[in-house]
């Protein structure tokens, strides 16, 4: 990807990675270094040697990720059925970069895509690891922002529609927005928060032979609605699988109307955002829709 996808986005390459390592963590200096491709949007990933991974947040926004997993994810991990990322290493900003950056155990595996999974059973096991991860007991987790992926999905309303606007006839507004208001008129979710993801598409779902293996990225982890965590609805399933992770996870049609809402805000902000830059993104999002006004 040569386009910067964020007006504030830091650069960074492989020699930049390698003055950081070698300079803050002698012991893997001679580990070779490769850039990794990918159409996440918050960081570069490279991978160091054949055990690691160095992430590097491209923006602002992607600085907390990693001490939120360094703080939740060891708690969380024995509890959940699907491997997690393990941080090994805190880097500190230098040479020019801006940020603090880490350094994870390499997870094994490709981001999930319809094509390569079992999706019946790819829909048991997520919702699996969602009920696991709803039961994990909630002292001192930190709740959503209410405008945060999990918080009220009202006040995003404008977002859609200058979205829509700015995409123009490259979607259908009517249906779109139809569809909007639909989940908006459900209202929010009413009973206690609960542990959830926040954003489980496809790339930060890992799978290995056809089974999912890991879940990656937590950066909106929080207590929140549970209906943000339907996302894969759209994102990945195909009706029938769809069908059975909604069955899975016993979701009523307020919380179905709400998830499908959250996957259709995602969707439909991220297509003019990244129309010209990532193209991995946009792919993502156009397949979601369809499936969302679908129905």
């Amino acid at each position: 990807m040569t386009a910067k996808m964020h007006a504030d986005q830091a650069d960074t390459d492989v020699a930049l990675v390698r003055r950081l390592v070698a300079e803050q963590f002698p012991q893997w200096s001679q580990l070779p270094i490769r850039a990794v491709d990918s159409h996440g949007t918050d960081h570069d990933i490279y991978r160091l040697g054949a055990e690691f991974a160095v992430r590097m947040p491209r923006m602002a926004g992607g600085v907390g990720q990693a001490a939120q997993e360094a703080r939740w994810l060891p708690f969380m991990a024995p509890q959940l059925p699907l491997a997690v990322p393990v941080q090994r290493a805190a880097g500190a900003p230098d040479h020019g970069y801006p940020f603090a950056w880490a350094v994870y155990e390499w997870l094994p595996g490709r981001h999930a895509q319809e094509g390569r999974l079992d999706l019946d059973t790819a829909a048991v096991d997520l919702a699996a690891f969602i009920r696991a991860l709803q039961t994990i007991p909630t002292a001192d987790a930190p709740p959503v922002r209410p405008e945060g992926r999990g918080g009220l999905l009202a006040v995003h309303d404008d977002a859609v529609h200058r979205a829509v606007t700015e995409l123009g006839d490259r979607a259908d507004a009517a249906a779109i927005l139809r569809a909007w208001e639909e989940s908006l008129a459900v209202g929010p979710w009413d009973a206690s928060p609960v542990w959830i993801h926040g954003d489980l598409l496809p790339g930060n779902l890992l799978e290995l032979d056809g089974r999912l293996s890991a879940v990656i990225d937590f950066a909106t982890l929080g207590l929140g609605d549970p209906a943000t965590d339907l996302l894969p609805a759209w994102n990945l399933f195909d009706q029938d699988s769809r069908r059975r992770f909604r069955t899975e996870l016993a979701v009523d049609d307020a919380s179905w109307l709400r998830g499908r809402g959250w996957a259709l805000l995602q969707a439909v902000v991220a297509l003019p955002y990244y129309w010209d830059t990532n193209p991995g993104m946009v792919g993502q999002a156009t397949r979601a829709l369809e499936h969302v006004l679908a129905g």
